[in-house]
């Protein structure tokens, strides 16, 4: 399954690239398997995904949690909590 990953704002400036698209090993199932996956890779990555709190996701359109289910995703953006202003 490849899963076109968005990367916004802090997190986006921490790894250095606005996207990219991964094949995620069978079992990354969840959001929070794919951020576990991610800042396994070090560097920008794992500071990017370190507070795992402050990570907001969305699959497709929608927000989702950590623990969303992610088979059959195609997209998946990556971001800081939003504020208003």
């Amino acid at each position: 399954m490849t899963i076109d990953l968005l990367y916004f704002a802090g997190i986006r400036e921490a790894i250095g690239r606005d996207g990219e698209s991964v094949a995620p090993p069978e079992g990354v199932r969840t959001i929070a398997d794919l951020v576990e996956w991610l800042a396994a890779r070090g560097g920008g990555y794992a500071e990017a995904l370190a507070d795992r709190r402050r990570i907001r996701a969305a699959i497709g359109d929608r927000f989702a949690d950590l623990g969303s289910d992610i088979s059959g995703a195609t997209e998946i953006a990556l971001f800081p909590p939003v504020t208003g202003g």
